[in-house]
């Protein structure tokens, strides 16, 4: 009975990811043009709230970024044990957060995968995989930076025969990023679409405040483990 609805969900997702222009002989999709969208909010908040700085904040807008900060860092910390070297990474990891999270969200706004121009980018395996491959190459710039050539100590750690698994391990690490993400967006972007198929009026409801708290979640454990690995790449390695 669920055959005809997911048909038809994978059919909008397909859709979704076809070109809708080209530039300079690249496609641009639903997914890109609604990142760019989403981009361009992040940059004007941003701007918004820190063009008249505070020490003593009375904008509504700086408060509420400040206090998106202060929970990012205060999470992060509990990762990193250090409140300075979560500020340090803080541009990267907060970015990530937000961005993911705003893009998770974009897939409930009304006509979201069902209208081209707006598709949620998270549920789509390229822009996860984008989003790890990110995160691998700012590990390992971080660790050298960090240590020097002493980081690739941890390759032959705790013992030399362990090298060809921990070097796979690297590699398994942006691809199990990638595929959490996009299989839980594009999973529950599915299971709405079928349940708007199959009973359209206040069965799918439920499902969508779900959608929120699991678009929170994932960019948390996003983030989360961004932060783990940089900062197992930055500890000492003796």
């Amino acid at each position: 009975m669920f055959a005809t609805p997911v048909y038809a969900a994978t059919q909008e997702g397909a859709e979704h990811g076809a070109a809708l222009f080209e530039i300079f002989g690249l496609e641009v999709t639903s997914y890109t043009t609604t990142m760019w969208g989403l981009m361009l909010l992040l940059a004007i908040v941003s701007f918004l709230a820190t063009r008249k700085l505070e020490f003593i904040p009375t904008r509504r807008i700086q408060i509420f970024m400040e206090m998106v900060l202060e929970m990012i860092i205060g999470f992060l910390t509990q990762v990193m044990g250090d409140r300075e070297k979560v500020k340090r990474y803080l541009p990267l990891l907060g970015t990530f957060f937000m961005l993911i999270l705003i893009s998770n969200y974009s897939g409930i706004l009304p006509g979201a995968g069902h209208i081209n121009g707006l598709a949620a980018p998270t549920s789509t395996l390229s822009v996860t995989a984008a989003f790890a491959i990110v995160v691998f190459f700012a590990t390992h710039y971080y660790g050298i930076k960090e240590n020097g050539l002493g980081y690739f100590k941890h390759f032959v750690q705790p013992i030399a025969i362990l090298l060809p698994l921990n070097i796979i391990e690297e590699f398994t690490r942006p691809l199990s990023l990638a595929l959490r993400l996009y299989g839980n967006i594009y999973g529950e972007e599915m299971v709405v679409f079928a349940l708007f198929s199959l009973v359209p009026l206040f069965l799918p409801l439920p499902i969508q405040f779900l959608g929120l708290l699991f678009g929170f979640i994932q960019a948390f454990v996003f983030t989360l483990l961004a932060a783990v690995y940089i900062n197992s790449a930055t500890a000492s390695h003796h």
